[in-house]
């Protein structure tokens, strides 16, 4: 999945929706890459799309950006 800019989302983005700025990218279905507490067991029969999960909403489910998702900073890539 790809933010409205064009980016791509990324396992560990940091991202806002709204008011709520603590949103973090738990897992990217489309790339297969899953956080440790959110797993392809888990979630992998979504076949597409990344989960959010934000403080004040919870966990969400996107195969399509919202208008209202963005970027805050990228995940630190792993050496």
């Amino acid at each position: 999945m790809k933010y409205i800019d064009g980016q791509d989302v990324r396992l560990g983005d940091r991202v806002a929706l709204g008011k709520d700025e603590g949103g973090v990218v738990v897992c990217s279905i489309d790339t297969g890459e899953y956080s440790s507490d959110h797993t392809e067991a888990q979630w992998g029969y979504l076949k597409k799309g990344v989960m959010i999960e934000f403080p004040l909403y919870g966990l969400i489910h996107y195969e399509e950006p919202e208008e209202d998702l963005r970027l805050i900073a990228r995940a630190q890539l792993k050496e």
